[in-house]
């Protein structure tokens, strides 16, 4: 087991003249099955096939493009884990400091738009070589879409990058299929017939059984016109459902295949049991390592696809609606193999994937007809025929916490809190409490308001309140302190100011104030993208308020933080403007208090001290908030005495 050839000399002592494919990566070279490139290569390397590495080229020259020659098949492009617009800038549009998918967590070692300078780059050098283009930026650019930091619908990325195919999706299919083709001397400009593609051609007369899109020129004058052709595009990403989709543009039509199939248990344990080195290249120790290998280094991906479908996430534009799992015993397996590394301190920090408590289809029908068009599993209530069940979950993770060395095994990724509730059978959720939470556990309500609630696909508030309830009445059986730490959103599509001031008054009732506030942010792939474009929600054409001026945008983010001091005149503001100053007081249920004669206020000068509060305190509150009456009133008798 090795890292594949960084260098032309490593290609060498290999006994290699030249490479099959030269995969170029936006991040730094980390072999873990975390990451995207690794699984890639390490699929097309258990093929047979010779890759070689090149991470975070110079693009300012072609000396790092040219480092193994032309490959004998193609160049791979990715822009990395992460969209490079996103791992750039804030929602604001500021400059992030901080990379945590470069050596050192160093900022600006790739381009702005990484998939199309690579591409360019490349094709400055060799003009006939195959260029095939993948990743998360490559999958949710694959058609037209709404760029938010150029605030315009942008051309397809296979267009803009002069790329010879795009792959969607996972890829582990299409990058085998496209190997296949290529070595057996089909030119890339006639692989055409492969799921999981997208091409370019200027002869359509191969595509069958098609659905047009309006062509790109008219759908950047008419926003109601690329509203409807995002849901032609939404309501086609299932692998069983799905039809080619045609989008024309002046110089070429470019066609998207269906989906590639979903992969079943046994190839999802082939390929997570592919020889993997599991860190970073040792190239990066003398620079601080790679920041990105530490949350996911000693965590199991269980699952793929999440039928939670959020209109805010582009999962089920990238990896689709239908669920599926590894088995316990190929997840038993990387557990024993991560107990022998030398930093492994006990903890397996996480088992779950989009949804961690996803571990299979929504319902039978899904395996053979696939995800319904138009109705969602859990929005907006739960579908009659939905199977709720964490048995298999609740069997894996006891299988794990049986493991020698392992001491603990905490679920980290999202637990989808609706589903849970709605399982009669309290097993996982007694467990969850006891075995699988350090004090706290993350969930995401994102909102309160109704109006916000259904632009996002989240469940109503009565949903998470019997949630919440339930939990603090299992950690209270159970003797343990433990509290929850909500996720909560501010400036998506349908929130107004009133919806905003919901928003503060929920979190002054259950007494937290986050740390940090998340604004909506606009990235190509989401329902909620295009309802921030269009101002209208593309299922009904309805009208949807969008928050889009930065000084509204700050207004609701202080609402969440109104116990800041540096955020009273933001919040007075808003509270002025929507008409409820009678949230302006002395009251206890008042958010601010009046300004003080003199310009100064006295809102929250115990601010600094609250702020010191930890989630314990703050859950305390949480937790009386959704006692019994009877064991409220016990605790207050306590305090007392």
């Amino acid at each position: 087991m090795a890292f594949l050839p960084v260098t032309k000399e490593e290609m060498i002592e290999r006994g290699w003249e030249r490479p099959d494919f030269v995969y170029v990566c936006g991040d730094a070279y980390v072999d873990h099955p975390s990451f995207g490139a690794a699984i890639i290569c390490r699929v097309l390397e258990s093929h047979g096939y010779k890759v070689c590495f090149i991470a975070q080229p110079d693009w300012k020259s072609h000396h790092d493009f040219m480092r193994f020659g032309e490959p004998r098949l193609g160049f791979l492009v990715s822009a990395g884990n992460i969209d490079s617009m996103v791992n750039h800038y804030t929602v604001a549009k500021k400059r992030r400091t901080k990379d945590y998918y470069t050596p050192g967590g160093e900022m600006g070692k790739r381009p702005d738009r990484a998939t199309i300078v690579y591409c360019n780059k490349i094709r400055e050098v060799y003009k006939k070589t195959p260029i095939i283009i993948g990743g998360v930026e490559a999958s949710l650019r694959r058609l037209s879409h709404y760029d938010y930091w150029d605030n315009k619908v942008r051309r397809s990325i296979l267009l803009d990058s002069g790329a010879d195919l795009l792959l969607y999706g996972m890829g582990e299919h299409q990058i085998v299929e496209v190997a296949e083709a290529l070595d057996s001397g089909i030119p890339v400009n006639e692989i055409t017939f492969i799921r999981g593609t997208v091409f370019k051609t200027k002869d359509i007369s191969r595509v069958y059984d098609y659905i047009e899109l309006p062509d790109y020129e008219e759908i950047i004058k008419d926003k109601d016109l690329y509203a409807k052709s995002f849901l032609t595009q939404y309501e086609n990403t299932d692998a069983i459902t799905a039809k080619p989709l045609v989008e024309r543009y002046k110089e070429y039509t470019v066609v998207q295949n269906p989906p590639s199939m979903p992969l079943k248990t046994n190839e999802l344990d082939k390929v997570y049991a592919l020889n993997y080195e599991r860190n970073y290249h040792p190239m990066y120790e003398q620079m601080g390592g790679v920041p990105a290998i530490e949350e996911v280094k000693f965590s199991l991906i269980s699952n793929r696809g999440c039928f939670g479908n959020c209109n805010f996430c582009a999962l089920a534009f990238h990896q689709g609606r239908v669920v599926t799992a590894r088995s316990h015993n190929s997840l038993a397996a990387e557990a024993e193999k991560i107990t022998w590394d030398p930093d492994f301190k006990g903890y397996i920090h996480d088992v779950g994937g989009p949804t961690a408590n996803f571990r299979g289809p929504a319902c039978k029908k899904q395996e053979t007809k696939g995800a319904c068009k138009g109705k969602q599993c859990l929005w907006p209530t739960k579908c009659e025929n939905l199977e709720v069940s964490h048995k298999d979950y609740v069997k894996l993770l006891r299988r794990l916490r049986e493991i020698p060395k392992v001491k603990k095994v905490f679920i980290r990724s999202g637990i989808r809190y609706d589903y849970l509730i709605y399982d009669k059978d309290e097993t996982f959720f007694n467990e969850l409490c006891k075995y699988h939470i350090s004090g706290q556990l993350k969930v995401a309500p994102e909102h309160v308001s109704p109006k916000v609630l259904a632009k996002m696909g989240k469940p109503t508030r009565d949903v998470y309140d019997r949630f919440v309830k339930k939990y603090y009445e299992i950690n209270r059986r159970l003797g343990m302190e433990q509290y929850l730490v909500p996720y909560l959103m501010s400036s998506h599509p349908g929130s107004d100011l009133d919806a905003a001031i919901e928003l503060a008054e929920y979190l002054r009732d259950i007494g937290h104030m986050p740390q940090q506030v998340q604004d909506f942010y606009p990235t190509p792939g989401t329902l909620s993208t295009a309802m921030y474009y269009t101002e209208k929600d593309p299922r009904t054409m309805e009208k949807v308020y969008v928050p889009k001026t930065p000084h509204e945008k700050a207004m609701q983010r202080a609402l969440m933080q109104y116990k800041m001091p540096q955020n009273y005149d933001l919040v007075l503001e808003a509270l002025k403007k929507a008409g409820r100053t009678d949230l302006i007081g002395f009251d206890k249920h008042c958010l601010i208090r009046p300004r003080q004669i003199g310009g100064s206020h006295s809102n929250n000068q115990k601010y600094g001290k609250t702020q010191k509060q930890d989630s314990f305190k703050q859950g305390k509150k949480q937790e009386k908030n959704y006692a019994p009456k009877k064991k409220t009133i016990r605790n207050v008798h306590k305090k007392k005495s």
